[in-house]
């Protein structure tokens, strides 16, 4: 095998999936905030305290999130576009930048 077909099979076993990158992020993402929210309601809150006073905070930044059931669903899909894209960008600069470094 010559030097050019060895550098390009390292390159293409080296780079990512910038998409399985994405649905990886947006799957942990949101679940874990559905998950949050599905387990803060089963345990409840504590004595004196209401539901979810820091995890309802979200609701301004993520409007129509709400510590309810289907709160934890609208919550879920936030966390999937949110992870997506941030699991997307990774994937591609980490790509880009097994691109640029040569041989």
């Amino acid at each position: 095998m010559d030097h050019d077909s060895n550098t390009q099979m390292r390159r293409a076993l080296v780079r990512l999936n910038a998409r399985a990158w994405g649905v990886a992020g947006g799957l942990t993402l949101g679940l874990g905030l559905a998950a949050a929210t599905w387990i803060l309601l089963l345990v409840g809150p504590a004595p004196g305290a209401e539901v979810g006073e820091t995890l309802r905070q979200l609701r301004y930044f993520l409007p129509g999130y709400s510590v309810t059931p289907f709160g934890g669903v609208v919550g879920f899909v936030y966390g999937f576009v949110w992870g997506y894209a941030m699991g997307r960008v990774v994937g591609t600069i980490y790509n880009r930048l097994v691109d640029a470094s040569g041989p």
